[in-house]
């Protein structure tokens, strides 16, 4: 497999690294390597590589939020989307929007064309194309309210085109296959009061600052939340707020976010979690399902 990517590598602008320290890339920045770090240039050369690795596992790392990577390493191809994935414009009556952008700089772009019901995207860490793929959401609102249409290449270097229907966008997942990756997406275009989209903003950055642990090693929201209940709030009930794994802890300003206190392995980081969704389970037979994605051996 090396041989096929050393033999198209020297004709595309897209980067590759062997034996990747991706952990550095990642929030909680624990865990092990990859067997190849991928920073892809554009859309065509993307396809390229798809059509020339094979069976060769392969994911998508966008801001690196929300994952963790095991100590062992992933024996695969991790895809970080280059700068050209960027892209953001106004078109007619929608906004197009390339999935490497930040969710915090779409806020940005809608709060300053005076875009309304995007305020949500500035309380999400990650890029659009992960929270496509999870219907991201928070304070009330989630991706499937504002979202139009998808483009996506799979693992056969197919393009597909999908409307926000035909993904069966449910609470943080969507019907994409793990082999689906988010190239860019159409969203609703609806104007509205500047002065009332900045008030929701400004709302959404206070309560964030007063409820979530910020400048710590975290991976954001570590469990979904049940039917009608809260991960954070059966956590907490469940005698877990101080719990700690090595250099891993339960965050004590949210029992929903763990943290990497120092230099907690990713073992830590994951036991910890299993320690927890065993605590709640025998407190309340509710089975809490991991929001962060795990990947590797």
């Amino acid at each position: 497999m090396q041989k096929n990517i050393e033999k198209i590598k020297k004709k595309l602008k897209s980067k590759f690294y062997y034996d990747y320290e991706i952990y550095k890339h990642t929030w909680f920045k624990a865990g092990g390597k990859t067997y190849i770090f991928c920073l892809v240039y554009n859309e065509e050369e993307l396809e390229i590589i798809l059509n020339n690795i094979g069976n060769l596992q392969y994911k998508i790392i966008g801001a690196g939020s929300n994952v963790l990577i095991r100590d062992k390493g992933f024996d695969g191809i991790i895809f970080k989307l280059g700068k050209l994935f960027n892209h953001i414009s106004i078109q007619d009556n929608f906004i197009n929007v390339g999935a490497g952008i930040l969710d915090i700089n779409f806020s940005k772009f809608a709060q300053m064309h005076s875009i309304k019901n995007l305020e949500f995207y500035s309380g999400i860490p990650g890029t659009i194309g992960g929270a496509i793929k999870m219907n991201a959401g928070c304070y009330g609102s989630e991706t499937k309210k504002v979202l139009k249409s998808i483009k996506t290449i799979n693992n056969k270097g197919e393009i597909n085109f999908f409307t926000n229907n035909q993904l069966n966008l449910k609470y943080r997942e969507s019907s994409l296959s793990d082999n689906d990756i988010v190239i860019s997406a159409q969203y609703k275009l609806e104007y509205g009061e500047k002065e009332e989209i900045d008030k929701n903003i400004y709302e959404i950055k206070l309560q964030r600052e007063q409820s979530q642990p910020f400048r710590t090693k975290t991976g954001g929201s570590t469990f979904k939340n049940p039917d009608n209940n809260y991960a954070a709030k059966l956590i907490e009930m469940a005698g877990c707020k101080n719990l700690n794994v090595g250099d891993a802890y339960v965050s004590e300003k949210h029992a929903n976010f763990l943290i990497n206190a120092n230099n907690a392995s990713a073992k830590d980081i994951e036991e910890l979690g299993l320690r927890i969704i065993d605590k709640v389970f025998n407190k309340f037979q509710i089975q809490l399902k991991w929001e962060i994605k795990i990947l590797g051996v």
